[in-house]
């Protein structure tokens, strides 16, 4: 398991994030996503959260965000994270907006990214980007320059940004260019000072602690996640966006 940069260590706030949780992921042995980079990024949300102001979150990508795999629309990740950080932030009203559509590689998504911004306004963007580039191959640079140019759109456009990166699943067929583009996402994200709510190393840690158990986590296709995968995805992400948003949290280094 590669050892994440830094992430953040909040026992006390994951067990309030995981009152209401369905029975299904109570099998699986959720931990924090590490992430890549420090919360700089995420502080601005600080002062709307202690104001109690509404928080409008777009959530954008291909078939983990739109909810491939889930039982209904309120087991989709988006909508778990959604209903998890009204019970951390409960004096604001929060918005996700799930803008995900199966399928899509990194430059439809930047395109709807583009319209979607023009729209409207929002506080954080959640991009979930890379899965189906991964898996169908293509110029890695040409990946690497598109992601790029997204965190850029994101930027000029004003709302805070957040990555989350492609699954983990144990049948892929090419795991080395999987894994390429995985850290190809990191790489980036690390260089524009993005955090990345790493995904893959999530899900694969969970597989090596319990095979048997991990096939809970995935849809009958083995790709897609399951309500339980989805759900223990959103707590993960629910502990770490608490802490992003508040700078006078400390962070300790900390590896897997």
């Amino acid at each position: 398991m590669r050892a994440a940069m830094r992430f953040l260590a909040l026992p006390v706030i994951a067990a309030t994030l995981s009152a209401g949780a369905p029975a299904q992921a109570a099998s699986f042995s959720c931990r924090e996503t590490p992430i890549v980079r420090s919360n700089a990024t995420l502080a601005p949300l600080s002062a709307k959260i202690a104001q109690g102001q509404s928080l409008a979150i777009l959530a954008i990508g291909s078939s983990s965000t739109e909810g491939i795999g889930a039982s209904a629309k309120d087991k989709t990740y988006p909508a778990r994270l959604q209903a998890l950080l009204g019970k951390a932030w409960p004096k604001s009203q929060i918005e996700i907006v799930n803008a995900g559509i199966g399928g899509e590689t990194a430059p439809q998504t930047l395109a709807r990214l583009k319209a979607a911004l023009a729209t409207r306004s929002y506080d954080l963007v959640i991009w979930q980007v890379g899965t189906n580039d991964a898996v169908t191959g293509g110029d890695l640079d040409a990946f690497k320059a598109m992601v790029t140019d997204g965190i850029a759109m994101v930027r000029e456009a004003g709302p805070a940004l957040a990555i989350l990166d492609p699954q983990y699943f144990p049948s892929v067929r090419d795991p080395q260019r999987y894994g390429a583009y995985v850290e190809a996402v990191g790489d980036v994200a690390r260089r524009e000072a993005v955090p990345v709510f790493a995904r893959y190393a999530a899900m694969r840690e969970w597989h090596r602690t319990d095979a048997e158990a991990f096939k809970a986590a995935l849809w009958t296709d083995g790709f897609h996640m399951s309500d339980a995968g989805y759900d223990c995805l959103a707590r993960d992400m629910a502990n770490a966006m608490v802490g992003m948003a508040a700078p006078a949290r400390p962070l300790v280094a900390a590896s897997r």
